[in-house]
């Protein structure tokens, strides 16, 4: 197989191209292109979901017909918006759950992904008293029939207390239960502390994550600190990040963990709202423990949720972003940090396709990061960021192609030959010719359509 007019290295906008030969998955040969009949084309390394919530998937647009098999979600749509309103819809969401809504809406949002350029995740599935496992049973047997295309790390879920309410201790049994029954086929094991009713059923939640991805060398994924209160000095009333920290520290998770075991941190949408000093001594504070922490940004469930304001408010139209600041993440503070969807098509995120890539485009904005430097590290937020974020290697990394590397797997974008329209009178069509990207900005600002885009087999 040859690749013609291929870009030689992506990060330089004049780069020159070449005809690369591919034989089992390696650069056989490289040579200078000798033809201009095929358009420009790129090699970049596979996008990764860091976050994404498998089962939830498309509850609001799957749009089946309701049948025994498939339920109607319907009359689920977002009313207000807010948060309540969406934990408590996905809860009656839940009820209706089936093995074949599970698997299609599953099966969709793998091979939309893939075809988006995705290669690895990591899909976190609820476990809790009303589903029992079947979203887990679900999540594996995808895993199975996916494992060709890309590398699925199921994420066993506690969106739910595990430590309040009257179905706590049913949904920690359940999760616990679920550990035992499937070893081998568990990735990862998260939680939602600010779910609890109470500080104290908070930490003891963080506690029993810890021990629990211990025992069971898991890596561990917290969602923390969704809200956008400003903290408060006292202990008591610090965003929960500091809590993790403590207890990670007090559990010696850095001296006794699987060393490729990581902790993801999502949201945290809070730690936003710490003046710089304070963010600064949180970084230190996370970089002496040597802890393998990675913060995930969700921008775009995060944005949909937060900064609203009250019913009363006399400032309706000022709606902060109320996301982490990613880039400022990596650069300011020396922080491991990447970038996820989170959900798609629910009540969470009703909105987007869930594409890894147009998230790096909209964070251009959402970031205020437009430079081409700020390109290619968008671009790393959801490939090789991503990928080491939960315990994978980076992967190829963007740079000039060299004889004899590995380009499987790598994600080929393509450039159109022409756009043709419907002509004027006496005229079949008229043929315009393209634009074409030609590096990793060109990409990240204005990324190509998925029929541009394939992964290299």
């Amino acid at each position: 197989m040859i690749l013609e007019n291929v870009v030689s290295d992506v990060r330089v906008h004049s780069a020159a191209l070449w005809d690369v030969e591919l034989r089992d998955g390696r650069a056989q040969s490289i040579r200078p292109s000798e033809t201009s009949q095929t358009p420009p084309q790129l090699l970049l390394p596979p996008l990764c979901h860091p976050h994404v919530h498998l089962d939830k998937a498309y509850i609001l647009t799957c749009n089946n017909r309701a049948s025994p098999q498939h339920p109607d979600y319907s009359d689920l749509c977002p009313a207000s918006g807010s948060f309540s309103e969406a934990l408590t819809n996905t809860s009656r969401a839940k009820e209706r759950y089936t093995p074949e809504d599970l698997y299609l809406r599953g099966s969709q949002l793998l091979a939309t992904s893939y075809v988006q350029g995705v290669t690895s995740m990591r899909a976190f599935v609820e476990l809790d008293h009303v589903t029992g496992t079947l979203p887990l049973t679900i999540a594996i047997r995808l895993k199975q029939e996916f494992a060709h295309l890309l590398e699925l790390q199921i994420c066993a879920f506690a969106q739910d207390p595990v430590f309040s309410t009257a179905h706590g201790d049913a949904n920690r049994a359940v999760i616990e239960d679920a550990l035992a029954e499937f070893p081998g086929s568990i990735g990862a094991l998260g939680t939602t502390p600010y779910v609890e009713t109470s500080r104290g059923a908070s930490l003891s939640n963080i506690q029993w994550a810890i021990t629990t991805a211990l025992k069971h060398r898991l890596h561990l994924d917290f969602h923390l600190d969704y809200n956008l209160e400003p903290p408060s000095s006292p202990p008591s009333q610090r965003p929960l990040t500091y809590s993790v920290i403590d207890l990670l520290k007090e559990h010696s998770w850095a001296q006794v963990a699987d060393n490729s075991k990581t902790i993801v941190l999502g949201h945290c949408t809070q730690i936003s709202m710490l003046d710089n000093a304070e963010r600064q001594l949180l970084a230190e504070a996370i970089i002496t423990s040597k802890l393998p922490i990675h913060f995930v940004g969700l921008p775009t469930s995060d944005i949909y949720m937060m900064g609203r304001p009250a019913a009363n408010s006399q400032s309706s139209h000022y709606r902060p972003r109320g996301t982490i600041h990613v880039p400022s993440l990596i650069r300011e503070l020396g922080l491991s940090a990447c970038l996820g969807i989170n959900n798609v098509g629910n009540a969470f995120t009703p909105f987007g396709t869930g594409d890894p890539l147009q998230m790096a485009s909209w964070a251009v904005g959402i970031y205020q990061t437009g430079t081409v430097r700020d390109a290619e590290l968008l671009y790393e937020c959801v490939s090789s960021r991503a990928r080491r974020a939960i315990g994978l290697d980076a992967g190829t990394q963007c740079g000039p192609i060299r004889k004899g590397q590995r380009l499987r797997g790598m994600l080929l974008l393509r450039n159109q030959h022409a756009v043709v329209l419907p002509g004027t009178r006496g005229q079949s069509s008229m043929t315009i010719s393209p634009r074409q990207r030609l590096s990793l900005r060109d990409v990240v600002w204005d990324p190509p359509e998925m029929s541009l885009r394939s992964v290299l087999g």
